[in-house]
This record gives C-alpha cells, structure tokens and sequence, in this order.
C-alpha cells in the first residue's frame, strides 16, 4: 500500500506511542504494527485498495522479474535516488543482501563512480561475482583494531560522497548494544549508523532505507552537527512511485532483477526454506516460491530447489 498513506493502519499501539508524529500506512505481513495485513506469500492475497495498490504485468515481463517491483527493486531505487546519488560520486553501501545489490547497481546507472560494499561472508562474493565493478569491504577479516570508518578512509581519502543503509538496527554487533536491546533500553543498534556518520566526508549524505522502528542509544550527533553530514530517511519505499518506470527498465533490459534471485523453491517447502534462510544457510541471497499457478521457469532462473528427504 502506499507507503505514507495515513487511512490505512488502524494500529492503535502506534497512535497511543506518538513516537512518530504521524501515522505510517499499513503494509503487508509487518504484524498488527503496521495494519495486521497478512503478508503475500501465499497462493492467494487480499489486496486492500487494488485499484491503486497492484500493476499489471505485461506478457513480455516473466514472474520472476515483475514480482521484485513490489518491493525489493523500489526500495533499493528509493535508497538510492532519495538520498541523491549523483554523477561522480563514491557510494559506500553497507549490507550486500539483495536491496544492498539492486542499490549497488542503482548507483552506478545513477552516475556513481565508485561503490564499496561492506559485509561479510559468502554474500560479497555473490555481488561482485553478478556486478564485477562493485568493491567490497570484509568487516570480518579487518585487522583487530581496525575499524570500517578507517578501512574506507584508507580507501577513499576524506571518504565517500554517500553512505547507504541497507541492513537494518535490530541486530548489535557489539555487547554494550546487545544487553541494551536485550534489557529494553534501546530498540534499535546505532552502531551502523555512527560508522556511516564518521565514514562520510564533510556534508556527505547518509540514507537509511533499513528498518528501524523505535529508538537508539549512544548515536553520534557530534559528528552528524559539527561536519554537516545529511541524515535522510528514505522511508518505507513509495513502490507506486516509482514502479511503472522501473518496469519500463526491465522491458527495456536495462534492469534484470534475476541478478539477485539464487532459489527458486516451491511453496510447499516454506516451512523448511524459512529456518535455512534465518540461519544463513545454502547461501540464500533472494528467493523466488513458486506456487501451482507459477509461469515455468523463465531464461536466466536457477532450477528449482529441494529441500524434501
């Protein structure tokens, strides 16, 4: 549903809190927070709103391409244009799943001369394996005592132009943040947040399309103040925005979604690709669940996946 449409979410924990100032619209599958609308993996789905909340696909455009409008590739569009990457610049992108990926291509056809991805594991390999220009920053491997913030400052002198958030707060990567979260004192980790803060040079620009839902502790305002660092709030990504022209990209072979999809797997299943992909496991990157009314298979789709002893 549109993203900031304030006749949509009846949650009254959200109107009794006030913490926002305003009401966000309902969204499919974000619990009774966000509307109580349940979500759209499912063979069927009730679409409140049709007439302005569904698009219909052309022939030429396969399942596997045309779905991914409806979020994935609009946030990432959204991250990137919202936050105003432009020509020249040097994009510094945390996450490498599959929003950090379609940002990391976004940027470029945008105009960014360089993009530097930082994660870890096998997931940085998978995006520069699909988009080879792409540079990666492995915070895993960094040297004890070596922070991100120092290792892009090595990397880009005075540091990027921009800072994309594309990971979300709800997990610490430190115990302070950790007990924290754990004992009610904060709800969100601003650890991501102040590296991207320091990382980005004098009035650099800092977009956060990662969720974040209540507060944080511990967040580095100094920085933010004193060097003039843009801290923007892409938001829940207004998709019906956006989503007829990236559709027009895709017709047009400008933009293929399939780059990110690594599991095609069938809805029966759901119960068992659930678990893996909270664990990490079988490199799950994005997934496409196929369900009896599912077109084959297009060109370019991986063979579907098992999981059935």
């Amino acid at each position: 549903m549109s993203s900031q449409c304030e006749s949509t979410n009846r949650n009254t924990i959200q109107n009794g809190m006030k913490q926002y100032g305003g009401q966000t619209a309902g969204m499919f599958g974000y619990s009774h927070f966000t509307g109580g609308f349940a979500g759209g993996q499912a063979e069927y789905v009730r679409v409140p709103f049709g007439d302005v909340n569904l698009l219909k696909l052309p022939d030429n455009v396969p399942d596997e391409k045309g779905l991914f409008l409806s979020d994935v590739i609009s946030t990432s569009w959204n991250c990137v244009v919202d936050t105003g990457v432009d020509k020249g610049d040097v994009v510094a992108i945390w996450g490498a799943g599959p929003i950090g990926q379609m940002a990391a291509k976004f940027a470029f056809m945008n105009g960014a001369s360089r993009v530097i991805i930082i994660d870890s594991n096998w997931r940085l390999d998978f995006v520069k394996e699909k988009i080879p220009e792409v540079e990666t920053l492995d915070y895993s491997k960094l040297p004890r005592g070596t922070s991100v913030t120092a290792k892009l400052h090595e990397m880009v002198p005075r540091g990027p132009d921009v800072a994309l958030e594309c990971v979300a707060g709800e997990y610490a990567k430190g115990w302070a943040h950790y007990f924290e979260m754990l004992l009610g004192f904060e709800t969100d980790t601003s650890e991501i947040l102040n590296e991207m803060i320091t990382s980005v040079k004098n009035y650099g620009r800092c977009g956060i399309t990662g969720v974040y839902v209540g507060y944080t502790n511990h967040f580095n305002i100094g920085s933010l103040m004193e060097r003039g660092v843009r801290l923007i709030g892409n938001g829940q990504a207004p998709v019906q925005k956006y989503w007829k022209d990236l559709l027009k990209m895709i017709e047009e072979d400008k933009i293929d979604p399939l780059i990110m999809v690594s599991h095609r797997v069938d809805i029966s299943e759901m119960d068992q690709v659930y678990y893996k992909f909270d664990k990490k496991e079988d490199n799950m990157q994005k997934v496409f669940v196929q369900t009896r009314f599912s077109q084959p298979p297009a060109p370019g789709s991986p063979a579907l996946t098992t999981y059935k002893k």
